[in-house]
C-alpha cells in the first residue's frame, strides 16, 4: 500500500468515527474544522471520488443496519391491510395506539438522519467541488444520495408479514388510518402526522428532485384522495337517510372546513383544491339534487320558512359544483310558479263564486262613499283584482329579498327566477286588466299621506310588474280607459303622479305605447284653456244672469281616447236629447268653440259628465227646502224632465228614454241611483223594486229628505272602473285583435320593405322580435297577416324559391 494510500485510510478511520458520532448525537466533541481539512486534503489528493463512494457507502450500512431494524420492530399485523382490523371500537384504538408509536419511530429516526446528514454535508461540502466527481454530471450530493438510500433502505422495504406491504405503505396506511379516525370524531395526534408527512415531503422518486416527484405527491396524496372519495361517497349515502336536508348541507360546510384545516396544519396546503374537488364531486355533486328535493326539509320548506341561513349554505354548495346554480335555480323557480299559480287560483275562484247581490243601503250621501263604490258584486270582484297584485308584489319582494340575504344577489339567478315570475303572471289571463286597476285605485285613491319616496316605489312596483306582462299592448288598453275616467271625473289624486307614471311607462316601453295617454293629458289641459276662454268670453259679452249654468267643458281628441268613452261602440251613437237650457247652453259653446277651430266637428258625449243642481222641495209647512245635488249627466236631464211636468204626474221608463234618448242600459243604472236607493230616492218608483221595467212609472219624490245639504248621488254599478264581465272582456279582446293585426301588418310591411326578399321563417322571426315588446303575435295571425298582403298586392311569393320566400311589391 503506498504512503497515499495509507494516509486516505487513516484519514477516513478518522472521518468514519466521527461520523458515527454525529449519527449517535455525540459531535460535541469533534472539531468540525480538522473534519473539514481532511476532505480538503482527500480532494487535492485526487481521491474526492473514492470519499464519496465511501461515504455513501458507510450512511447505506448506518441505514441497513442501525437505523432500519428500530423501525421494523414497531411494525405489527395491525399496521397492515387487513378486512378485519378496526372494526370495533377496542380494535381501531388499538390499532390507533400502535400506529402513533410506529409514525413517532417515522418521525424520530428521519429528523435525526436528515439533520445528521445536514451536518455531514456541510462538512465533505469540498469534496463535491473534485473534478472527477463533477465530471459525472449525475452524481448526486451527498446529502441527495442519503436521502436516496433512505427512501430505498427504510420506506421500500418489503414487509414478510404481508406480500405487498412495505414500511412505506405501513406509513400511508397508517396515516389515513388516523386521519379516518379523526372524520368520525376521534382526537389524534395532528403534529405527529404533519411530521411525518415532513418525511413524503422531503424525499423524491429519482435523484433529480424534481417537485412533482415528491413521494407525498407520488404516493401519499393520490392514496389519500381515493380513500377519501370512499369515505365521503358512503357518508353521502348515510347522511341522506338519516338527516334532514338542512342538516345535510351544514354536515358538508362542516366537512368542508374540516378538510381545509386538515390540509393547512395536518397534510399540506397543495392538496386542498384537490380534497375541494372530491367533496365537491363525492358528496355535493352525487346528492345535492335529492337534498334540495327532499320532502319536508328541502329548498321548498326553506322557501316557505324564511330560512335564508339555510339556503345560504345550500346556495354556496351549489355554487362549488356549477356556476349557473341550476338545480337550486329550478328548485326555486318551480316553487315561484307554485306560489302563483296559488295566487291566480284564489283570483280565478273569486271571479267564478256566486257573488252577493248589490245592497243598495249601502248608499251614501254627501259624497262619503257613492253607491258604486260600495260592496257591490263588481267592486268586489275589483277588490279582488287588487289583491291578486298586491299578492304578486308581496311574493316578488319576498323572493328579492330571498335572492338579496340568501343568494348574494346573483345576477345569473336573478334572470331565471325573473321568468318564473312572468310565466305565472302571463297564466293569468286578465294579468294586464289587473295591474291596471292597481294603478287606477292608487292613483284615485291610494296616495293620500304618502310621502314622495311611497309614491315612487308603488309606481315602480306598478312598473315591475309591467315588465313581466306580455300582452302590453292589452295593458295599454285597459290603462288608457281607466285614465280617462280617472281625468274626465277629476279622481286623479295627484296629476304630477299621473304624469311620473306615463314617463315611467315610457321608459320601460318606449313613446309609441304612451303617446295617446299623453295627448289625453294635452286635452285636459287644452280643455281648462277652452273653460277659462268660454268664461271670460261670456263675461264680456256682458251677460250677468245669476242663473245662467256654469259649463266646465273636455274637448277630446277623438283618435285619441278609448272608444267607449267617445261613444263609437254602438250603444252609444245616438246624441242624447239636452234639456232646452242646456241645449242653449251647448250651441254657444260650440258658437265660441267653432269660431275659433274652423273645420272641425264637435260631438257631445253625456256619459262621463256631472252636474251640480239646486233642487227645492216644499214641506206642508210652507217652508222650502233646499239640497244641492251631484249627479251624472244622465241624471240631470232626467231630472230636468220633471220641472215641466205637473205635480203628482209621472214618466214610464219608454217615456223617460223616448224623451231623452238616453242609451237603456245607462237610463236603467241612473234611475236605479235616482229611485231606488233608500237614501238618495228623489224619485219614486211604481212598482217599488231595485230592476227597471219598461212600464215602471217614476214620479218627482215629494217626501225626500235628508241631513245633509250637498248630497252626491252616484251611478249604481257604472261610474267607476271594476273587472269586465265575459262580454266585456270578449269585446276588448276582439277590439286587441284588430289592433294587433294593423301592428303585424304594419311590421311585415316594414320590413319586407327594408328587406325586399325574405324566407318564410326569417320573417315570421323578425315580426315575432318587432313586437315582442308590446304583445306576443300569435303564429295564425301572423300567417293570415301575411296572405292578407298578398291578397292586397303588397307582398308576392316567390316561386321556385327553397325555402318558401316572399318578395316585397313596390
Amino acid at each position: 500500500m503506498s504512503r497515499d494510500g495509507a494516509d486516505f485510510n487513516a484519514m477516513w478511520n478518522v472521518l468514519a468515527a466521527s461520523m458515527r458520532e454525529i449519527h449517535t448525537k455525540n459531535a460535541s466533541t469533534l472539531s468540525f474544522e480538522e473534519l473539514y481539512r481532511s476532505a480538503y486534503k482527500a480532494v487535492l489528493g485526487k481521491q474526492g471520488l473514492e470519499l464519496y463512494n465511501r461515504v455513501i457507502g458507510f450512511e447505506r450500512a448506518l441505514l441497513l443496519n442501525d437505523l432500519r431494524p428500530g423501525i421494523t420492530d414497531q411494525i405489527t399485523p395491525l399496521l397492515l391491510p387487513s378486512e378485519e382490523s378496526g372494526n370495533t371500537a377496542d380494535q381501531a384504538n388499538e390499532r390507533r395506539v400502535v400506529g402513533e408509536r410506529f409514525l413517532a419511530k417515522i418521525r424520530d429516526v428521519w429528523e435525526d438522519y436528515q439533520l445528521c446528514m445536514g451536518m455531514i454535508t456541510d462538512v465533505l461540502m469540498y469534496m463535491m467541488k473534485d473534478k472527477t466527481i463533477v465530471a459525472e454530471q449525475r452524481t448526486p450530493s451527498i446529502y441527495v444520495a442519503s436521502m436516496c438510500a433512505f427512501r430505498e433502505i427504510i420506506l421500500r422495504l418489503k414487509l414478510d408479514m404481508h406480500p405487498e406491504a412495505s414500511v412505506g405503505t405501513a406509513l400511508q396506511d397508517t396515516i389515513l388510518f388516523l386521519i379516518d379516525l379523526e372524520r368520525k370524531g376521534i382526537i389524534i395526534d395532528r403534529p405527529l402526522i404533519r411530521h411525518c408527512i415532513y418525511v413524503l415531503e422531503g424525499l423524491y422518486e429519482t435523484e433529480e428532485e424534481e417537485e412533482s416527484s415528491k413521494l407525498y405527491l407520488t404516493s401519499f396524496e393520490p392514496a389519500f384522495l381515493e380513500s377519501s372519495r370512499e369515505f365521503y361517497l358512503a357518508e353521502g349515502q348515510r347522511l341522506l337517510s338519516t338527516i334532514d336536508a338542512p342538516s345535510f348541507c351544514k354536515k358538508v360546510a362542516t366537512r368542508i372546513q374540516e378538510e381545509q384545516e386538515r390540509c393547512h396544519h395536518t397534510l399540506s396546503a397543495v392538496t386542498e383544491p384537490k380534497i375541494m374537488s372530491v367533496i365537491d364531486q363525492s358528496l355535493i355533486q352525487q346528492n345535492i339534487a335529492e337534498v334540495i328535493n327532499m320532502e319536508g326539509s328541502g329548498v321548498k320548506e326553506m322557501l316557505d320558512n324564511d330560512r335564508f341561513t339555510d339556503l345560504t349554505v345550500v346556495y354556496e354548495l351549489v355554487s362549488r359544483i356549477d356556476p349557473q346554480k341550476t338545480v337550486l335555480t329550478r328548485a326555486v323557480q318551480a316553487r315561484i310558479v307554485e306560489l302563483g299559480s296559488q295566487v291566480n287560483t284564489a283570483a280565478k275562484e273569486f271571479l267564478q263564486a256566486p257573488q252577493p247581490a248589490v245592497n243598495q243601503d249601502q248608499t251614501k250621501p254627501n259624497g262619503s262613499k257613492a253607491p258604486e263604490e260600495s260592496k257591490s258584486p263588481a267592486n268586489m270582484q275589483t277588490a279582488a283584482a287588487i289583491k291578486w297584485v298586491d299578492d304578486v308584489l308581496q311574493l316578488k319582494k319576498r323572493f328579492d329579498h330571498i335572492w338579496e340575504t340568501a343568494f348574494m344577489k346573483d345576477q345569473g339567478m336573478q334572470a331565471p327566477l325573473t321568468t318564473s315570475f312572468s310565466e305565472f303572471i302571463n297564466l293569468n289571463f286578465r294579468s294586464a286588466e289587473y295591474l291596471s286597476l292597481f294603478l287606477d285605485e292608487n292613483l284615485k285613491k291610494g296616495l293620500k299621506g304618502k310621502s314622495e319616496e311611497e309614491v315612487d316605489a308603488l309606481l315602480d312596483n306598478g312598473i315591475t310588474l309591467l315588465q313581466y306582462i306580455r300582452d302590453k299592448d292589452l295593458f295599454e288598453t285597459y290603462y288608457k280607459k281607466h285614465l280617462s275616467r280617472r281625468l274626465l271625473m277629476k279622481r286623479s289624486a295627484s296629476m304630477d303622479a299621473e304624469r311620473q307614471m306615463i314617463s315611467k311607462i315610457k321608459m320601460e316601453v318606449g313613446n309609441t305605447f304612451t303617446q295617446r295617454l299623453e295627448s289625453m293629458f294635452k286635452d285636459m289641459t287644452i280643455s281648462e284653456d277652452l273653460t277659462a276662454g268660454y268664461k271670460e268670453h261670456i263675461a264680456q259679452r256682458g251677460d250677468s244672469d245669476p242663473k245662467r249654468i256654469d259649463l266646465e267643458m273636455s274637448v277630446l281628441t277623438s283618435t285619441m281616447w278609448p272608444m267607449e268613452i267617445m261613444g263609437k261602440d254602438s250603444a252609444s251613437q245616438a246624441q242624447c236629447k239636452f234639456p232646452k237650457s242646456v241645449d242653449l247652453l251647448k250651441q254657444s259653446f260650440e258658437a265660441f268653440y267653432l269660431g275659433k277651430h274652423s273645420g272641425r266637428k264637435l260631438t257631445w258625449h253625456a256619459g262621463m259628465g256631472t252636474a251640480d243642481i239646486r233642487a227645492t222641495w216644499v214641506r206642508p209647512n210652507g217652508k222650502t227646502e233646499r239640497h244641492d245635488l251631484n249627479v251624472s249627466t244622465y241624471a240631470m236631464i232626467v231630472l230636468l224632465l220633471y220641472n215641466d211636468l205637473p205635480a203628482g204626474e209621472s214618466l214610464t221608463f219608454e217615456e223617460i228614454q223616448a224623451r231623452t234618448n238616453i242609451p237603456p242600459n245607462d237610463l236603467i243604472r241612473n234611475l236605479q241611483s235616482l229611485a231606488v236607493a233608500p237614501k238618495t230616492r228623489v224619485l219614486k218608483k211604481d212598482p217599488m223594486s231595485k230592476d227597471v221595467k219598461p212600464t215602471d212609472r217614476f214620479f218627482f219624490n215629494e217626501q225626500f229628505q235628508s241631513k245633509f245639504t250637498k248630497i252626491k248621488i252616484g251611478v249604481v254599478s257604472g261610474g267607476g272602473n271594476k273587472v269586465e264581465n265575459k262580454d266585456e272582456r270578449s269585446e276588448t279582446q276582439k277590439k286587441t285583435n284588430d289592433e294587433r293585426a294593423g301592428s303585424i301588418e304594419a311590421a311585415i310591411v316594414r320590413i319586407m320593405k327594408q328587406r325586399k326578399k325574405l324566407a318564410h321563417s326569417q320573417l315570421m322571426t323578425e315580426v315575432i322580435s318587432q313586437l315582442a315588446s308590446r304583445f306576443v303575435p300569435d303564429i295564425n295571425m301572423v300567417k293570415k297577416r301575411i296572405e292578407s298582403l298578398i291578397d292586397r298586392e303588397y307582398l308576392e311569393r316567390l316561386p321556385d324559391e327553397e325555402p318558401p320566400s316572399y318578395g316585397y311589391v313596390a
